[in-house]
């Protein structure tokens, strides 16, 4: 009886089929390494917002007047909010902006200083909250409402007038590479300006 060893054509063809397996295997492996490395970032994330969002809230409940008696608000943008609060606990009130920029929301802070005390706009000290924030015109991060808000209604029109605020939504919409899944996750909150309420 005759050994039957391969022929040429034959062994081309295995390695043909074992190239393409292999090319599969990897571009498999490749897939499941960009998947879990999207989904990691946007966990990372959402874990940002998660521990930003409290002390956030907290800081817009207690804003007051400026310690040279200014109004507790400054501005009220659809991706920038500005107002006085005692975020230290220090007694004295800093003035403090949260502001998207780009897809990064930051924060800044001015702490008073001198003696009478002024808010020097080159004293902001900036810092790096939140990472893939994915918010539009038609999706604002701030919406304001006033002492009429009854759960349901509109927010405020822009432009906002600060002493018109008595009810601020947050709504950080996250989504660290919009070209592949998953897709966005919302994290929201609404603040009662606990200083400036009257009948809510």
């Amino acid at each position: 009886m005759k050994n039957r060893a391969f022929s040429i054509t034959e062994l081309v063809v295995a390695v043909a089929i074992f190239a393409v397996i292999m090319v599969g295997v990897f571009s498999m492996g490749a897939d499941i390494f960009s998947l879990n490395s999207v989904m990691q970032n946007s966990f990372t994330s959402l874990e940002e917002a998660k521990k930003i969002i409290k002390p956030m809230s907290n800081e817009i409940r207690s804003m007051s007047p400026s310690g040279l008696g200014a109004y507790p608000l400054v501005e009220t943008g659809t991706s920038s909010l500005e107002f006085y609060s005692d975020i230290n606990y220090d007694g004295k009130k800093e003035q403090v902006r949260y502001f998207l920029d780009d897809t990064t929301l930051k924060k800044g802070i001015i702490a008073p200083t001198g003696t009478p005390i002024t808010y020097l706009a080159s004293d902001e000290q900036f810092s790096e909250l939140i990472h893939g924030v994915r918010n539009s015109d038609s999706n604002p991060v701030f919406e304001y409402y006033d002492t009429n808000y009854n759960g349901t209604s509109s927010s405020l029109i822009q432009p906002v007038s600060p002493v018109l605020v008595r009810l601020i939504k947050v709504t950080i919409t996250i989504d660290g590479d919009v070209s592949k899944y998953p897709t966005s996750q919302t994290i929201t909150t609404q603040v009662t300006l606990r200083n400036v309420k009257d009948n809510l």
